[in-house]
């Protein structure tokens, strides 16, 4: 069997146990789910569990580590590409990925991984304000703005993964861009003062 094929079926199965641990992270808490449990869920063996991870820690630390440097790779695609709308690209990664967005919000999960992702969108948010207009990046009122946008943008999101995508795509973008231009407007006048 070729190096390629073996490759592509390590990441087949590896994706299958993520996706499966996200799936049952949604209805249980981590420490309740058994590898039996979850090899049983990816269709696939004990034994191949073992081959990949150490334990269920283990597969959920990766897949966390996972999903945060896809989403800093958004990031930094945004910030390098300044005609590029972050809501659309957020909110096209979180739709493309909706097993695990439902476990970052199931009330199930611990959520560390929901709060770095908050922290990561405030960090954008303050990045892009304070190259939008001349203050301090460091800034208390910035602080405190970016921190308030950056929950807001969190609980549409929440609402919009916890009702299984009810609305479109176009629809939650929508939101957020109007909430983006209108924090962009009221940020511009506040921190001037």
């Amino acid at each position: 069997m070729s190096e390629n094929n073996l490759d592509r079926r390590t990441l087949k199965t590896q994706k299958q146990l993520k996706d499966a641990l996200a799936e049952l992270l949604t209805e249980k808490q981590i420490r309740h789910i058994t590898v039996q449990e979850l090899s049983d869920k990816a269709d696939v063996h004990r034994v191949t569990f073992y081959k990949h991870y150490y334990d269920i820690y283990d597969l959920y630390e990766q897949l966390e580590n996972e999903v945060l440097s896809q989403l800093g790779l958004l990031i930094l695609q945004f910030q390098e590409d300044a005609d590029k709308d972050f809501s659309v690209e957020i909110i096209n990664y979180i739709y493309e990925n909706p097993k695990i967005f439902k476990m970052i919000f199931s009330p199930h999960n611990t959520n560390e991984l929901r709060h770095r992702f908050a922290l990561m969108l405030e960090g954008v948010f303050r990045i892009v304000q304070s190259e939008i207009q001349p203050i301090d990046i460091n800034n208390t009122k910035l602080d405190y703005f970016c921190a308030y946008f950056s929950s807001g943008c969190i609980a549409v999101i929440e609402k919009w993964v916890q009702s299984d995508f009810a609305q479109s795509k176009d629809f939650i973008e929508s939101i957020l861009s109007n909430l983006d231009f209108n924090m962009e407007t009221y940020m511009t006048t506040e921190l001037d003062k």
